[in-house]
């Protein structure tokens, strides 16, 4: 992958800490592009959740191609050439899916591997370039309400983030180093 010349926007502070770790040129989009979108080629890069079991927390998706929730076609591309990712189809979403049926009925329906919320925003612009993803959080894996601890703009909520661990400390510890291993792969990719 070339980053020269690419924006590599990001929903959160911690994937833009990951991007920048590895030099590239960033823009804090917020969840859902909440923040607006920058000018120029741009790449969707961060943390995605898969919606069925071929993919495991950790792996690199370098998309072909992001659908929106009925299935149509958004954006379809080359993959960037990220070593050691794999080529799959990006669902956009207006709002996470963490319910494992849901995902799997998503899955069949659009043929997509994984949703996130910023991909479909960036498509629109027609200034995609690419999306490198790493999946965070699987159907059986599931996010366990840490998803609260993100506000709108990409930054940490504290008070999410103890609500959440209160309610299942477990499962928020889990899905916290899973996001953590995701990220570390995508500051990997990104170098």
């Amino acid at each position: 992958m070339d980053p020269d010349g690419l924006i590599f926007a990001v929903a959160t502070t911690a994937e833009e800490r990951a991007a920048r770790r590895a030099g590239a040129r960033t823009a804090l989009i917020g969840l859902g592009a909440a923040n607006g979108i920058p000018e120029g080629r741009l790449v969707s890069f961060g943390l995605a959740g898969a919606l069925h079991g071929g993919f495991s927390c950790g792996e690199v998706i370098d998309a072909t191609r992001v659908v929106d929730p009925e299935g149509a076609v958004l954006w379809e591309g080359p993959p960037l050439g990220v070593s050691g990712a794999r080529a799959g189809t990006i669902l956009a979403m207006d709002a996470i899916v963490d319910d494992p049926a849901e995902r799997l009925r998503l899955h069949e329906r659009t043929g997509a591997d994984a949703a996130d919320m910023e991909s479909g925003a960036l498509a629109r612009t027609g200034r995609l370039a690419g999306v490198v993803r790493a999946v965070s959080d699987t159907p059986g894996r599931g996010l366990s309400g840490i998803e609260g601890a993100v506000g709108p703009e990409g930054r940490t909520d504290w008070g999410g983030l103890a609500l959440a661990f209160a309610r299942a400390p477990r499962g928020v510890a889990r899905a916290a180093a899973d996001a953590r291993r995701a990220l570390k792969r995508l500051e990997g990719v990104a170098a």
